[in-house]
């Protein structure tokens, strides 16, 4: 019998790691608590830790000039496709 591996959220991994980085319990007493592996529990924070930096770096600026690059390419390509329809409306004799 092959046992699958068990899949966490999220949501799951941040409460976790909200509660390790708060200090309040051990990582042995949180992985008592929530029934998984201290090890699991110590990288889960070590994660948050690392991500916090991101989180005021600026990285949705980035996100933000790629989204409207990206919606730019789009209304493009929408402008083109209309273009060719009205072309082809014309061409067809309607």
């Amino acid at each position: 019998m092959k046992k699958t591996r068990k899949r966490y959220s999220a949501d799951f991994k941040a409460k976790v790691a909200l509660e390790a980085i708060r200090g309040d319990l051990t990582l042995a007493e949180l992985a008592t608590k929530h029934g998984i592996h201290h090890t699991m529990i110590a990288a889960w924070k070590r994660q948050a830790v690392e991500g916090m930096a991101d989180t005021f770096c600026g990285a949705s600026d980035d996100a933000r000039a790629a989204s409207e690059a990206e919606v730019e390419k789009l209304h493009a390509k929408i402008g083109q496709l209309v273009v060719e329809r009205d072309f082809l409306a014309k061409a067809s004799g309607r």
